[in-house]
């Protein structure tokens, strides 16, 4: 029997190849497994890590004791954010072609959330997402052709990895201004540079592949999608305010645990944390976050613990705010008599 492709396999093979490959599976294969319990290892180790060096009954009583009002907040947030993300992604399909209702977009990405917080490597809810659209396509005339179905996932997923990852490198080109020192200058030249390369770039490959190419046609595609004078604003502006959303949630989680360090403070503080959850190698970026809180807390004079007890409230907070695509998956296996 040949390799299966692990998550981020199946990706490439989208793009490279225009279709989706076989279903994932929860258990393929020796591969798969003995990724999955690398990540599960990992993330133990690093959570006994903290566990060792940190007081963990502190930080288990100010979880405890968090301020219900608070972690209200954070939830109304976690549920804005889901209609907004189902908002883009059908907006992004559509410029592909695509056919997607908000119902279906809605529900898809809560259950896309919800696996990829429990299943090890964090992206396993989008490729499931990917593979499902692709499918549905595949198997009828209706809605649009596999290729872009599936791309429109992952074209979305990058937008907001990018805006994301745009956000965390300014938070630390101005977090030096936070506590005493002055970068306005700096961030400003490094956003007009990374401005300058990304547009060229684009340029470069646009004029680069011929249209007809595999390569082409997914750069024509990401283009109508993301790139478009019609589409790039309304792209940026939603982008920003997913991503304030997951600031707003994080922030919420610091005051939910009784955290009060300023606003301004401890805002910048927070995109560079996020970032750590897209690195694939623990189970929903457990641990790891935790890990990149001590440290940031640390570096810049905060209480190291309290950067441990913000990341954890939030971990539990996107968590259950997760839960309601438990409730899409149980329907799926109900209504397809638990296949």
């Amino acid at each position: 029997m040949g390799r299966r492709k692990t998550g981020e396999g199946r990706y490439r093979s989208i793009l490279a190849h225009g279709r989706a490959p076989g279903p994932p599976r929860l258990a393929p294969g020796a591969t798969m497994r003995r990724s999955g319990a690398w990540r599960v290892l990992v993330t133990l180790t690093l959570l006994l890590g903290l566990a060792w060096w940190f007081d963990l009954d502190g930080v288990a009583a100010r979880l405890v004791a968090m301020r219900p009002g608070w972690v209200a907040l954070a939830l109304g947030l976690s549920v804005i954010q889901v209609v907004a993300l189902a908002w883009r992604w059908r907006f992004t399909a559509g410029h592909l072609k695509v056919a997607l209702s908000f119902g279906e977009a809605w529900r898809e990405y809560y259950l896309s959330i919800f696996l990829n917080q429990v299943l090890p490597g964090g992206v396993m809810g989008d490729v499931s997402r990917a593979w499902r659209q692709a499918r549905a396509r595949a198997r009828s005339d209706v809605g649009g052709a596999s290729g872009p179905a599936a791309r429109a996932v992952i074209f979305e997923r990058l937008s907001a990895q990018a805006v994301m990852t745009t956000v965390a490198l300014v938070s630390l080109l101005v977090l030096p201004a936070a506590v005493g020192r002055r970068s306005g200058p700096m961030v400003f030249a490094t956003v007009a540079a990374a401005s300058v390369i990304v547009g060229v770039v684009l340029i470069w490959g646009r004029r680069q592949f011929s249209a007809a190419s595999p390569t082409g046609r997914v750069l024509a595609e990401l283009a109508s999608a993301h790139l478009s004078p019609s589409v790039f604003a309304v792209q940026l502006s939603s982008g920003l305010f997913i991503v304030g959303t997951y600031l707003a949630t994080y922030i919420a989680a610091a005051r939910a645990v009784g955290v009060e360090t300023p606003f301004l403070v401890i805002l910048p503080l927070v995109a560079p944390v996020l970032m750590t959850m897209l690195i694939p190698v623990t189970v929903a970026g457990w641990g790891l976050r935790e890990s990149a809180a001590a440290l940031l807390w640390g570096a810049v004079g905060l209480t190291a613990a309290d950067g441990v007890t913000i990341s954890v409230a939030y971990g539990v907070i996107v968590l259950v705010g997760s839960l309601p695509g438990a409730a899409v998956l149980a329907m799926g296996r109900r209504g397809t008599g638990g296949t």
